[in-house]
C-alpha cells in the first residue's frame, strides 16, 4: 500500500498538494504538507475559510466536526453514501437535539454493489409531508 508520501500514488500526491485544515482539541501542531491547525475556535475559523475565495471545503472522517458544522449551519452540501448493511450501533450523523431542517436532493446514483450515493443541500426549515411520489 502506498504511503501518503508516495509521489507516484495519484490520491496521495493530490492530497499532499491540497491545503488541509485540521480541527483538533488535542493537537498543538501539524506536520503533514500544506496543513494548518484551525485553533481553539473552530466555528470562527471555518466561517473565515468559507468567506475566502477558493475551492470547496470537505470534511473527511470526523463525526464530531460535522456535528459542530451542522449545529452552526455551516454545511452547504451533504454527500451521503448509504451502504446496504445495518450494524445495529454507531454514531449518528444528525445528533439528537439539532434543529430540524429540510434537505433537497440534488443528485443520486446507485453503484453495482447497491451503495446509494445521494447529494443534498440545506433547504430551510423542516417540512413534514407524506411519501407520495412526485414527478421531478
Amino acid at each position: 500500500m502506498a504511503s501518503i508520501t508516495d509521489l507516484q500514488h495519484p490520491i496521495a500526491s493530490r492530497l499532499n498538494a491540497l491545503p488541509k485544515y485540521v480541527a483538533s482539541t488535542t493537537l498543538t501542531s501539524v506536520d503533514w504538507n500544506n496543513s494548518t491547525l484551525l485553533g481553539s475556535d473552530t466555528v470562527a475559523a471555518i466561517e473565515k475559510l468559507k468567506s475566502q475565495p477558493g475551492g470547496e471545503l470537505q470534511v473527511q472522517g470526523s463525526g464530531n466536526l460535522i456535528q459542530t458544522l451542522i449545529e452552526h449551519d455551516l454545511v452547504d452540501e451533504y454527500r451521503l453514501l448509504i451502504y446496504p448493511v445495518h450494524l445495529g450501533a454507531g454514531k449518528k450523523l444528525f445528533q439528537d437535539g439539532l434543529k430540524a431542517a429540510a434537505l433537497r436532493l440534488t443528485a443520486s446514483s446507485v453503484t453495482s454493489t447497491g451503495v446509494i450515493i445521494a447529494t443534498y443541500e440545506p433547504n430551510g426549515d423542516a417540512r413534514y409531508g407524506d411519501y407520495t411520489q412526485q414527478e421531478i
